[in-house]
């Protein structure tokens, strides 16, 4: 079961009620945005299992996978890789600056105490479809299947051009995105592109992100993945280094979509 962290909590609460209309219809889509950009817990008895999927990586800052002296691999065309993804054409290391630390927000209560509290309020309003527009909010993404530990760091700049899931895509990631490159060579069992991943630092901190790229950077046969800034600063400092995280599969959200956090579905 998820559980919505301390700031989505606040602001389903408080500023999504007076989307309420006539008919007491809470809007979906911007319950599903705020529940796909914010860091969500598993629950505060949860117990990472291998039985349910989860892999343990590590998480890192991008500057970690170059020597100093190194600068990122350099190449020009279209190469494949064995798991039929394009390499990274050309891209350059991106230089990073550094920000302040980021308040982090503690999850604060389950679910069913959230639906209750907006349950109540919705009821003034005849509100029946609330607890419906909930539910189909929380069941839309979930993680499932085996998990695995891998080791995750952020991107941005030029790395983030031509996503090599798509072959002549026009779209890219941002910073605010939520997407991430896997290891290009060598990590015989990673997701293919497309897949949506769960990873979570600690029971209390996770979030969702979709396969976009491959990393030519990243060690070969490492289980390293690549997350925007977006979906990185949910589960840490920007400034923090290596990480160890709990990875697994997840399902594909439905129906909402926003193609700025994962690009077009196809």
């Amino acid at each position: 079961m998820f559980i919505p962290s301390g700031l989505a909590m606040t602001v389903l609460a408080t500023s999504w009620l007076p989307l309420f209309t006539g008919a007491s219809v809470l809007e979906p889509r911007s319950l599903a945005y705020t529940r796909y950009t914010t860091a969500h817990s598993l629950g505060e008895n949860y117990i990472f299992d291998t039985r349910e999927g989860w892999q343990t990586i590590n998480v890192t800052d991008l500057q970690y996978k170059y020597a100093r002296s190194e600068s990122p691999p350099h190449g020009n065309g279209t190469l494949v890789d064995s798991s039929g993804l394009e390499k990274r054409a050309s891209k350059k290391k991106s230089s990073k600056t550094k920000s302040k630390a980021a308040t982090k927000q503690k999850a604060s209560s389950a679910k069913s105490k959230f639906k209750s509290l907006v349950t109540s309020k919705a009821n003034l309003l005849g509100g029946a479809s609330v607890t419906h527009a909930l539910d189909s909010v929380w069941n839309s993404l979930k993680g499932i299947g085996k998990a695995e530990p891998v080791t995750i760091t952020w991107y941005t700049g030029h790395d983030l051009q031509n996503p090599s899931c798509w072959a002549n895509g026009n779209w890219a990631p941002t910073d605010n995105s939520f997407a991430c490159a896997l290891t290009l060579e060598g990590w015989t069992s990673k997701p293919q592109c497309f897949k949506f991943l769960e990873l979570c630092k600690d029971t209390k901190t996770c979030v969702f992100v979709r396969v976009v790229d491959t990393c030519a950077g990243c060690a070969p046969g490492s289980k390293h993945v690549d997350l925007t800034k977006g979906a990185f600063t949910q589960l840490a400092d920007i400034n923090e280094g290596i990480l160890q995280v709990q990875m697994r599969p997840a399902t594909d959200p439905s129906p909402q979509w926003f193609e700025e956090l994962w690009g077009p579905k196809h």
